[in-house]
């Protein structure tokens, strides 16, 4: 790793987990002056030859992921990132409010328009222990379906909303772009355009050669066990529209 005295602009991708950080960090680098380094507080992230490193205080972290980055021979990087799920916070309880203060951060917020997916996706890649589907998996066997405890959707749907909040509420809105991850799906193009502006990269056209894949289409009422159950529980609620199984909250994939 070495030091530049001009540094590449950084930014982070932040979201709850399964929202499509992996995805997006993969068509971001397909731009030559792009580079994310995948996930900083993630110990078994390859992208980072240094173990140890978290070990190190949460500044020395964020100057190892905006200063003394891996750099990459094919690439002349002018913006630097990283991303971070939001249960890492939970673990570094300081670390958001450093992240917040970096000099001229960007931050890329993914959500999904339903939070119920993304929990039910999360337990799929737990109990699997697949959590990337490749091209070359197409024969792969699909998810398995799962109960999901009442109380870990409305803690889980919770964070979510709390994340959202404190981001919004961290960063300015010239510093914070959000993209729904539905749409990132349907029209990654479009949103590639509107990261390149919001970021300050030139152009480049989407290549789709991206090769990660959506690991579940089925609709969350054949995927979830306990749904109906669910479905009652949360009725009249806040979250009755996570279960509302005929609406524009289904994915279509």
């Amino acid at each position: 790793m070495t030091h530049s005295a001009l540094s590449p602009e950084p930014f982070v991708i932040l979201g709850m987990p399964r929202t499509g950080t992996h995805y997006l960090e993969a068509l971001l680098n397909e731009h030559p002056n792009v580079l994310s380094n995948g996930e900083l507080l993630n110990t078994y992230d390859t992208n980072w030859p240094d173990k140890d490193r978290l070990l190190r205080s949460d500044r020395e972290l964020l100057e190892l992921a905006y200063l003394r980055f891996p750099r990459r021979s094919d690439k002349k990087v002018t913006h630097v990132g990283c991303k971070i799920n939001e249960p890492q916070f939970i673990e570094r309880p300081g670390f958001f409010d450093e992240l917040a203060h970096w000099p001229g951060l960007k931050v890329i917020f993914l959500y999904r328009r339903n939070t119920l997916e993304s929990l039910r996706s999360l337990e799929q890649a737990r109990q699997s222990r697949q959590w990337l589907k490749f091209t070359s998996d197409d024969d792969a066997a699909p998810p398995p379906r799962v109960k999901l405890p009442i109380a870990s959707c409305e803690a889980y749907f919770n964070a979510a909303d709390d994340f959202h909040v404190r981001v919004e509420q961290s960063f300015a809105s010239a510093s914070l772009v959000e993209i729904e991850y539905e749409r990132l799906l349907s029209e990654p193009a479009a949103c590639l355009e509107t990261i390149w502006d919001f970021l300050g990269a030139p152009s480049l056209q989407h290549s789709s050669r991206a090769i990660l894949q959506r690991q579940e289409w089925r609709p969350l009422d054949e995927t979830v066990e306990n749904f109906d159950a669910l479905r009652r529980h949360f009725a009249d609620g806040p979250y009755a529209r996570f279960f509302e199984i005929d609406d524009e909250f289904v994915s279509k994939g």
